[in-house]
């Protein structure tokens, strides 16, 4: 089965669902990532005495690391605007998504809960453009994608002060991915492939917080069994 995570900036992939990521792709899934921007408007920039230009190719070059250290079956970069995703016309976004997801051809694509999980406007944004892409492509009667999901936290919405990370309750999520030791090695090395974001890495408490549990909500669906895996049970005479 192919699954295509999207995400809007270099690292959303790694701080959360990397343990996920690298679970499916031991499952034997293939496993792909869009990513819609550079990440190039990143505070770091400042601190590193950089451009966006170069900001942008740096994080690009730390994704290559990730893309290898979790053995993506494939990964797109794109160059939209970072953190103006909300002043595009979010049919231009989704003509970016469409190509990659005509070209993939993914059973599941996943991207961010409606909160964003941060709630970052970037996060929210493509929340709203995928979900609405799923749509569109569903009632066009599209082969694929069959399955959205939304990569989400379960619990306690949690701040302390500096960040603050959103949950669902339980009863939206529909699967949790339970993931191996090698699993979260993976993610904590995915995370260390970014050099120029350690310190807010360690500020977070990303590799603390993030458990072997990765929750996700289902778009749509509703199902009598729990789901053994995120492609278990697609709808009948979509694959």
């Amino acid at each position: 089965m192919n699954i295509l995570y999207i995400f809007p900036h270099p690292d959303d992939e790694s701080f959360g669902p990397a343990p996920a990521i690298s679970a499916q792709l031991r499952q034997g899934h293939n496993v792909y990532l869009l990513t819609l921007t550079k990440g190039e408007a990143t505070k770091q920039r400042f601190r590193l005495g950089v451009d966006k230009d170069e900001m942008g190719r740096i994080r690009h070059e730390e994704m290559k690391c990730v893309e290898k250290t979790l053995g993506l079956s494939g990964m797109t970069v794109l160059d939209l605007p970072d953190g103006e995703l909300k002043h595009l016309d979010p049919r231009t976004i989704e003509d970016e998504i469409e190509k990659e997801i005509k070209s993939i051809q993914p059973h599941v694509i996943i991207t961010y809960a409606v909160h964003g999980v941060s709630g970052f406007h970037d996060h929210l944004v493509s929340h709203a453009v995928v979900k609405n892409l799923f749509c569109r492509m569903k009632r066009r009667k599209d082969k694929y994608p069959i399955r959205l999901a939304f990569f989400t936290r379960m619990g306690e919405t949690y701040t302390d002060g500096k960040f603050r990370l959103s949950a669902s309750a339980d009863s939206e999520i529909a699967y949790v991915e339970t993931c191996s030791e090698k699993d979260m090695e993976a993610f904590h090395n995915a995370l260390d492939c970014y050099e120029t974001y350690q310190q807010v890495i360690e500020d977070s408490h990303v590799k603390e917080l993030t458990s072997n549990k990765v929750p996700f909500e289902i778009f749509g669906e509703t199902f009598d069994q729990p789901l053994k895996s995120i492609v278990d049970q697609l709808p009948k005479g979509d694959a």
